[in-house]
């Protein structure tokens, strides 16, 4: 299968939110399974790292980066320091709160997961 037709099944994948195996066959992308093996592949070799390093020097050639929309994801930035040692809360109430969430009523059910 032609590397565009698989990119195209990869980006329709990632835009729908539809799982791999549910790929629709009629729309020429090949099936979720190989588009999945593709993505696989392309992201071993490092392949959208390069991309994305070639889009930013095109737009940056072309004055098209606009840096006061930026984000910063917190998962990905190191933290230098611990923050402030968490303090335990005391309880201001004596015993247990009764609980909203279950029926003292007789006959009532009782869910399984616990």
């Amino acid at each position: 299968m032609p590397d565009r037709q698989a990119l195209c099944g990869i980006l329709f994948v990632l835009h729908t939110g539809i799982q791999w195996e549910y790929l629709p066959q009629e729309l020429g992308f090949g099936s979720g399974m190989t588009c999945w093996r593709r993505l696989a592949a392309w992201n071993a070799a490092g392949v959208w790292d390069q991309l994305h390093v070639l889009l930013l020097k095109k737009l940056r050639s072309a004055k098209k980066l606009d840096w006061s929309r930026a984000v910063i994801d917190s998962s990905h930035v190191r933290a230098a320091r611990r923050g402030p040692k968490a303090v335990p809360v005391r309880s201001i109430a004596h015993g247990r709160a009764a609980s909203t969430t279950s029926s003292p009523t007789l006959g009532a059910s009782h869910s399984r997961c616990r």
